[in-house]
């Protein structure tokens, strides 16, 4: 069992997202020492950044945090990165638990803890991601896996880049669908960069130039509107 717990650490990417000096500094040595990559953020703003990378396989988040609160955070990740995030606070309250599993958390660790638990609770989400299969969609010679966020068109991989890949994959999750361009704005675009309807336009036509004939015939523009995905062969 342990060599197995090593071998999952080795291969796992952990975000930290905590501003208090001491305990970003005990997370990250108590992480690195039973073989986690790691990487620490000291404010809301750039932990959401980088979150939103789609680089980790798991967030731990405090939610005091400058910028931008842990609330914000876990709103601004939804919908949009599948990477699961531990709440780590010194908040105890019911009713700040609850928030925190319905913005998206899968875990709830309160300050002061034990770095043993943080550890094997880490270890069990990740099994968890490990065994659940991969969400895939897929169409004509196109293959898009929305938790490893990769694209492959004839089995050769297609290099979008986040945020190309944020407007595809929440326009393919909603097939048939008239998606406007503010919903693809609000929710796969960050909020530090641009959100108007000309960017997620921009996104689309480079969309369509990697991904070729296919990403014209199944990604239709809805005049006036934005955009649809047709996951069967458009009626001639």
């Amino acid at each position: 069992m342990e060599d197995q717990s090593e071998e999952l650490n080795g291969r796992a990417s952990v975000l930290i997202v905590e501003d208090d000096a001491a305990v970003a500094s005990g997370l990250v040595t108590g992480l690195k020492n039973v073989g986690f990559n790691v990487e620490l953020t000291t404010d809301g703003e750039m932990g959401t950044k980088r979150a939103l990378s789609g680089d980790f396989d798991l967030i731990i988040l405090d939610l005091n945090l400058p910028e931008r609160d842990g609330f914000d955070v876990l709103e601004a990740l939804s919908g949009r990165v599948s990477t699961p995030v531990i709440v780590l606070t010194a908040r105890t309250e019911l009713e700040t638990r609850l928030k925190s599993f319905s913005l998206g958390a899968v875990d709830y660790i309160p300050k002061p803890f034990w770095m043993e638990e943080l550890v094997a609770r880490i270890q069990s989400r990740l099994r968890l991601r490990q065994d659940e299969p991969h969400r895939v969609i897929s169409w004509a010679n196109v293959v898009i896996d929305l938790d490893a966020r990769t694209v492959n068109l004839d089995q050769d991989p297609v290099e979008l880049t986040s945020h190309e890949f944020n407007v595809l994959a929440y326009l393919v999750e909603r097939p048939d669908r008239a998606i406007t361009r503010k919903q693809l704005a609000d929710h796969a675009l960050p909020e530090s960069g641009s959100r108007y309807g000309r960017t997620v336009d921009s996104h689309m036509c480079r969309i369509r130039n990697k991904i070729g004939d296919e990403a014209s015939e199944h990604i239709k523009t809805v005049w006036g509107v934005g955009y649809k995905f047709l996951p069967t062969e458009p009626a001639s």
